[in-house]
């Protein structure tokens, strides 16, 4: 399988032979960040599912972590080695490691096959619900990255491939928790949509910023998917994204636990900011990792996590009135 996706190294006599450090790096450990879509698995399976055996559900939090951290790993490998030639033509990526160094496509090889045996058998150890969800990811990262599939190339459909990782890593937060059922599918569809917003805003900000300066046929050799998006249907896309996302985190949030409602608001503001945030200059929606930088968002977070737990322990009976049929008498 490794074979498939492991094309001839292209040697350039300006790049000298990579070094471990350089093999290290295109793992991207400090993309870590991205895997914060498990705590909220985690929590809502303690919730709504209660806790498990203390000593089992350590072994499942570290297990969960080791997988999702090493698969990921595994999927950026190859994402950096494939992408190489295209990463060329990035104003930021062209300083990665894949494109300044000649790497190995043996060492390669050799780095995909080592994590992603580490992630499943770290996943397997914990049941066989984070095993499979670690498959799922792992085979995520070929269909992604892979000719003759790509699904990265292809307009739309590289939006929503990529982010059904977030689904995937809520999968894992579950399953560390409770590993006999699988979370609701109405959260697992607003968190696969939403990931869908983010992935969305990183495009509409990649495609406003690198056509503004250097023009739409650069994008396109930096990424083939370019060629048909244009700013109007990233715009759209975005924002049909938040309102799917929107729609089904309400069905959850109204059958499982109607005081959860009172977040909503909160969220539709998160939406806002981070499609704001997307269209500046520079925008940190490039580089998700780099999102803890952004002091507004993260205050907007820290008081949807405020609310949450608010009205996790708080009951409000009168919201009951959400739930059923209510008309207001004029007579």
């Amino acid at each position: 399988m490794a074979d498939m996706f492991i094309k001839t190294s292209i040697t350039a006599p300006s790049r000298e032979p990579g070094t471990l450090r350089d093999y290290i790096a295109i793992a991207r450990f400090d993309h870590s960040t991205k895997h914060i879509f498990i705590v909220p698995g985690a929590v809502l399976a303690w919730l709504l599912r209660g806790g498990g055996h203390v000593p089992s559900l350590i072994l499942n939090i570290v297990c969960g972590l080791v997988a999702a951290v090493c698969i990921a790993s595994a999927n950026y490998v190859i994402n950096e080695f494939l992408d190489r030639e295209s990463d060329r033509h990035h104003p930021t990526k062209s300083r990665r490691s894949a494109v300044r160094r000649d790497l190995d496509p043996r060492y390669i090889r050799l780095e995909w096959v080592l994590f992603v045996t580490i992630g499943l058998s770290a996943a397997l150890l914990s049941s066989w619900l984070m095993a499979v969800t670690a498959a799922i990811f792992a085979m995520q990262g070929l269909v992604y990255n892979v000719p003759p599939l790509r699904s990265k190339d292809k307009p739309f459909l590289d939006v929503i491939s990529e982010s059904i990782n977030n689904p995937l890593r809520l999968i894992i937060g579950w399953a560390m928790v409770d590993p006999t059922t699988l979370p609701p599918i109405s959260i697992i569809l607003a968190c696969w949509l939403g990931g869908a917003f983010l992935m969305a805003a990183k495009r509409l900000s990649e495609y406003r910023e690198i056509t503004a300066l250097h023009g739409k046929n650069l994008l396109m050799r930096y990424r083939a998917s370019f060629a048909g998006y244009t700013d109007v249907s990233l715009t759209v896309s975005t924002f049909l994204y938040a309102q799917l996302a929107s729609f089904f985190l309400a069905v959850f949030l109204i059958k499982y636990r109607i005081e959860y409602i009172l977040t909503l608001p909160l969220i539709a503001v998160l939406f806002s900011c981070y499609l704001a945030l997307s269209m500046e200059a520079g925008s940190s929606a490039q580089s998700p990792e780099r999102l803890y930088r952004e002091k507004k968002l993260i205050a907007i977070v820290v008081l949807l996590v405020i609310v949450f737990g608010l009205t996790t322990f708080i009951n409000l009976p009168w919201l009951e009135v959400l739930t059923s049929q209510h008309f207001i008498t004029l007579n």
